[in-house]
């Protein structure tokens, strides 16, 4: 998604719905009562899943990171967010809420980042209590889903759809933890229409808002550009794929069968079936978002430019 040909096309995307923002100041309300914020992102686009309003929310509250559906993603792209964020300071684990993957290391990492606070009540000769973390992340990142598996039970609504767990609630896991649930938040606008696009890649934006065949034909592009191999084993194609997004949906939508009278692609019944197969991971494990470089990596490609 960086080539200039694919960045002409992108749609503009912008989705700020009302219960966006009573959620945001739910949150502003309620940061007071936690130790800790866990902010959750989506492990396929770390980058483009990261609320740029949490920082200003949150201000000097311990943070830690959790990248969820990790099983969706590019291992060796994983390993180096979690080298990244450690390296800026952030704590980090990758995570997967539906299988269970990573849970005891998250639950860990949130009691030690909460134990200064929790340890200075006791010093105060206040009775010990459980740490209390927010967990905080964009709509349809797993939050739900990852309540639920650290509760073991159905303890918060989930659902396949953007800003379904709209209040808050306690839940509390075992004896040293306990859990703030509050709905997923977008921001108001996209500075980078590129973040919008793999937001509706993955589902965090609503389906309804956006042209779906624009979006699955950039899609398909950004699989051809960085992960060929994906797609020729999915869909079985031989040769050389069409090099056009559209052209490789009207492809997909022919070799699954997607025809109507006189041969033509049926090509919204092409679209949901590259968009929920990306989505389940059935097209590979992939990370539309790579690691920001360092200042000597930036500065090589400076010169190489130059």
């Amino acid at each position: 998604m960086t080539d200039n040909d694919t960045r002409k096309d992108i749609p503009t995307l912008q989705w700020f719905p009302g219960h966006m923002k009573k959620a945001q100041r739910l949150i502003e309300e309620n940061l007071k009562l936690v130790d800790v914020v866990i902010e959750l992102l989506d492990a396929r686009i770390p980058a483009s899943s990261a609320n740029p309003m949490l920082a200003e929310i949150i201000k000097d509250k311990p943070r830690m990171i959790a990248l969820n559906k990790a099983d969706l993603a590019d291992s060796r792209s994983t390993k180096e967010w979690l080298e990244y964020f450690r390296g800026q300071g952030i704590m980090a684990v990758a995570i997967d809420s539906v299988k269970g993957k990573g849970m005891k290391q998250l639950v860990r990492a949130a009691e030690d980042l909460a134990r200064p606070k929790t340890e200075k009540f006791v010093s105060k000769g206040a009775k010990a209590r459980a740490a209390r973390c927010m967990i905080l992340g964009i709509p349809n990142v797993g939050k739900s889903s990852l309540i639920n598996r650290l509760a073991g039970a159905v303890k918060a609504k989930a659902a396949n759809q953007p800003g379904v767990t709209r209040a808050k609630q306690w839940i509390k896991i075992g004896s040293n933890l306990d859990l703030l649930d509050t709905p997923g938040i977008l921001w108001p606008k996209f500075e980078d229409q590129t973040v919008g696009l793999k937001l509706a890649f993955t589902g965090a934006i609503n389906d309804d808002i956006y042209d779906r065949e624009q979006v699955t034909a950039l899609l398909l592009a950004s699989l051809r550009q960085n992960y060929p191999e994906r797609l020729v084993e999915r869909f079985k194609f031989k040769g050389e794929m069409p090099t056009d997004g559209l052209d490789l949906l009207e492809a997909v939508g022919r070799k699954r069968g997607c025809l109507v009278k006189g041969g033509i692609v049926d090509l919204e019944k092409a679209q949901n079936i590259v968009l929920n197969e990306f989505r389940a991971g059935k097209l590979g494990l992939v990370t539309l978002d790579g690691v920001p470089a360092g200042k000597a990596e930036q500065q090589e490609a400076e010169k190489n430019i130059e």
